[in-house]
């Protein structure tokens, strides 16, 4: 089968590769339909993924058909249509038990799919711990709908959640990348009062005003007056910080009122500096660290019920054969890409 492979620092190559087997009695066998590429593939590809183990299949954000399950699997059986977890989870460890999914411990607890184990980007992908890591996909939702549900959606739903939002909360939410947006679609079913998108891009600003019109949008040189102009007391109630940059995060604290809640989804390539004396008297909460995909279920219910609708942001489609091409556009950011979702011409799409 072809598999899209990390061979070393700044390559990736479609090579041929055996297809996967059960190792485990907890493994399945999925027949990949519909993938994406995420920028987390671009950072292995660039070496800054330390723990990426080169002769990997990268991604790992997908959807498929479940070809054959373990004698321990329960939940999925063949033929079952399936969107996969980025996180390879045990569901029994401490964290698992508490929600914290992102820290099992588990030897290949985390992210692990496409950067530890052979990933998607491929025909067949081997899922270790399948009951926890893949979920039904409901009768009406297509592959489009539902493949973001396991790595971004996921995301933007935990830091929704962790973030503490009210009805009539102003939120601000920083960064309008796929990520952001769907940060912003899940922050939006919590009723705030208003939400407010911070983003350099204008093309991703424009894609923002086009699909959501009811959204105040900003620039990062003009965000801090702007949300001072719209929230009721002195800053935002509930901050996410899904940019990444050094200016994202300092905007994050200064943007949010006195004892408001800061979450940081993005994942940052140094460190950054919390400077307490100019943040001493403001009260923040900081909610820091790796998305916990553990409402798969949930989010997709949500979807089949038509409160989630991410298919907007695939705005590429290639097959597996030209994925050297689709990495191509999506490193440079042609014609406003947001999100390529990469199509197995095997599985009869």
């Amino acid at each position: 089968m072809l598999a899209y492979t990390y061979i070393e620092r700044g390559t990736f190559r479609l090579i041929e590769k055996p297809k996967p087997v059960l190792l485990s009695p907890k493994d399945a066998i999925v027949c990949v339909t519909l993938g994406s590429i995420c920028t987390s593939d671009i950072h292995i590809k660039h070496g800054s993924v330390p723990r990426a183990v080169p002769g990997i299949t990268v991604g790992h954000e997908m959807v498929g058909v479940v070809e054959q399950v373990g004698e321990a699997v329960k939940t999925v059986k063949p033929g079952d249509r399936v969107a996969v977890n980025v996180e390879t989870f045990c569901g029994e460890c401490f964290f698992c038990r508490h929600g914290y999914v992102n820290n099992c411990t588990d030897p290949d607890g985390g992210w692990a799919l496409g950067c530890r184990i052979d990933g998607g980007q491929t025909e067949y992908v081997r899922v270790l711990h399948a009951d926890q890591g893949l979920t039904v996909i409901p009768d009406n939702v297509s592959d489009d709908k539902a493949l973001f549900v396991g790595d971004v959606l996921a995301t933007g739903y935990w830091a929704a959640r962790i973030s503490e939002i009210s009805e009539g909360d102003t939120v601000l939410i920083i960064g309008a990348g796929p990520t952001g947006i769907c940060t912003m679609l899940c922050a939006m079913l919590r009723k705030p009062g208003r939400i407010i998108v911070c983003e350099q891009s204008a093309e991703r600003r424009k894609f923002v005003h086009e699909h959501y019109p009811d959204i105040l949008l900003t620039t990062p040189e003009e965000c801090e007056s702007v949300v001072m102009a719209n929230s009721r007391h002195g800053g935002a109630d509930a901050v996410l910080e899904v940019a990444g940059t050094d200016s994202s995060f300092r905007l994050a604290w200064q943007c949010a009122r006195p004892n408001a809640v800061v979450v940081i989804v993005a994942l940052y390539d140094r460190p950054q500096v919390l400077p307490l004396p100019d943040m001493y008297g403001k009260n923040l909460t900081f909610k820091t660290g790796g998305v916990d995909g553990c409402d798969c279920g949930e989010i997709l219910r949500l979807i089949a019920d038509g409160k989630i609708d991410t298919s907007p942001l695939i705005t590429h489609r290639f097959p597996l054969s030209r994925i050297d091409e689709a990495y191509n556009v999506f490193e440079n950011k042609l014609d406003g890409v947001m999100k390529i979702a990469i199509y197995n011409k095997q599985a009869g799409f």
